[in-house]
């Protein structure tokens, strides 16, 4: 048996090095050697609540380097940079109906998570895996993920240029739905954040104003570009355990406006609708990536960094190697180090 080095979560709060074995490819598929993965919020919070070990790694946001195809895949494939859709194309059965509509993500016949970036090697569907350009590198690779998302939601939604957009929270997906929507065609764009250099960073990427998650001064900058009208479209990024944003989604957003759920909502939450249906929003619930007018998210996420559209290379703060990776989640966790993206890179 051939073994990686990968790294699992323990049940206790804590990421350790272990050796496994290292995957091999079948009809269809590729190993990738990981290059960059991000450190997502979901991970945070995931492994916070969690008290039962990893046996496989995690580790969604992937750049890497394919280093070996299975049956029926083009060996020309071999050493080509990719960012990887580990959770839906690179695990569709791309047979079902679902997956003939390009929405992969409600894959019926889904082969299974087989391990993340947080490991030497992975394998996914070649499929999945899109072909990064040359200007591109590891660190923005490993952000097609995140932006992806974000071109999704505000995709799905239907969002009109001119527009006047909110996003709710400066996390990664925050950052990057303020990246879409600007390079997408919206007019103004709002956000808020919890910590300056959050702040600071949605500004340098597109929003108009960056603004403290509490107090008025959100709806007021809305109401004076809108005639009081309030956003057409806000996303709400944050997700978590917490019922505030979602009621600030409503109180911002004008009536027949849209509310976008991006954030992960991990237990439920209970609030008064009632504003909402008087004001007769459009509710959208956004999950993953797909095929939308004929293209892939990851592909208009890619060519948007590659354009130059989308500037999100300065949301890596820090980077790590995968032996580093326990520092990654604390630097992750602890906003007071100015961690934006935190990254685990391999040699």
């Amino acid at each position: 048996m051939t073994t990686m080095t990968a790294a699992l979560f323990d049940g206790k709060g804590a990421m350790n090095l272990a050796e496994i074995e290292k995957p091999v490819a079948g009809p269809g598929d590729a190993v990738v050697r990981s290059r960059g993965v991000g450190i997502c919020g979901s991970d945070l919070l995931n492994y916070a609540d969690k008290t039962t070990p990893d046996t496989v790694p995690g580790g969604h946001e992937v750049a890497g380097e394919i280093v070996e195809v299975g049956e029926g895949v083009d060996p020309v494939r071999v050493g080509e940079r990719v960012a990887v859709d580990i959770v839906a194309h690179g695990q569709a059965c791309t047979e079902c109906w679902y997956c003939r509509s390009g929405q992969f993500q409600h894959c019926e016949n889904s082969t299974g998570d087989s391990g993340g970036g947080f490991a030497d090697y992975m394998v996914r569907k070649a499929a999945g895996c899109y072909t990064l350009p040359d200007n591109l590198y590891w660190e923005e690779g490993a952000l097609v993920e995140p932006l992806a998302v974000s071109v999704h939601g505000v995709r799905l939604a239907g969002m009109k240029g001119g527009e006047t957009v909110v996003v709710l929270g400066s996390g990664t997906i925050g950052l990057t739905a303020v990246v879409a929507a600007r390079a997408l065609g919206a007019g103004k764009v709002f956000a808020t954040a919890r910590h300056e250099h959050q702040a600071a960073l949605a500004k340098r990427l597109g929003a108009d104003d960056a603004l403290p998650p509490n107090g008025p001064a959100l709806l007021e900058a809305v109401a004076e570009v809108t005639e009081g009208r309030g956003a057409d479209m806000t996303l709400e990024t944050v997700g978590g355990k917490a019922v505030e944003n979602v009621e600030q989604a409503v109180e911002v957003t004008r009536g027949l406006g849209r509310i976008v759920a991006l954030g992960c909502f991990f237990t439920p939450i209970t609030m008064d609708w009632l504003n909402g249906q008087i004001k007769e929003h459009q509710i959208v619930f956004s999950n993953c990536y797909s095929v939308l007018d004929g293209r892939h998210d990851y592909e208009v996420a890619i060519d948007l960094m590659a354009s130059g559209r989308a500037n999100v290379k300065e949301m890596v703060t820090h980077k790590f190697g995968l032996e580093d990776i326990q520092k990654g989640f604390d630097t992750a966790y602890d906003k007071t180090t100015g961690s934006v993206k935190v990254q685990i890179h391999t040699q």
